[in-house]
């Protein structure tokens, strides 16, 4: 074989090597293109994920403190109304033990004496004594 095929052999070689090389880094700097604008796609789908999960955060716990306000004002209400109700049972104590204390200077002053003003045994309560009025026995006639 002659040397200037040879050479031409050779050079052939070292363009398609180069050409070869060439068409490499191109592809690879497309793909690293392409690389990066994924990654900048998947940052940007971050913000928004991690903005949104802030805002859901905060919305959350805004609702836990709004459901803590209203539990501590149930409380609130659920206290007083029991302070109300013990002071009603102190003053319901009260007004028996007055009553109890009356009963018993009415018994002393004059024994026997019901609370109805009649004689005799044991109060009756006005309930039963009641008459209806069309039994009252005065027939609806006048007295003079």
């Amino acid at each position: 074989m002659d040397t200037w095929l040879i050479v031409l052999i050779v050079v052939v070689v070292v363009v398609v090597l180069v050409l070869l090389a060439l068409a490499m880094a191109k592809r690879n700097r497309v793909t690293a293109a392409r690389n990066r604008e994924q990654a900048r796609e998947h940052l940007q789908e971050a913000q928004v994920r991690a903005a949104r999960a802030d805002q859901q955060h905060a919305l959350a716990d805004e609702q836990a403190a709004r459901a803590r306000r209203e539990q501590a004002e149930a409380q609130e209400r659920a206290m007083r109304a029991e302070q109300e109700a013990q002071a009603i049972k102190a003053q319901a104590a009260e007004d028996r033990s007055a009553a109890d204390e009356l009963r018993a200077k009415a018994e002393k002053l004059a024994p026997g004496l019901s609370s109805d003003g009649a004689k005799g045994g044991r109060a009756v309560p006005s309930e039963s004594r009641a008459v209806p009025p069309d039994q009252s026995g005065d027939g609806g006639s006048t007295r003079r």
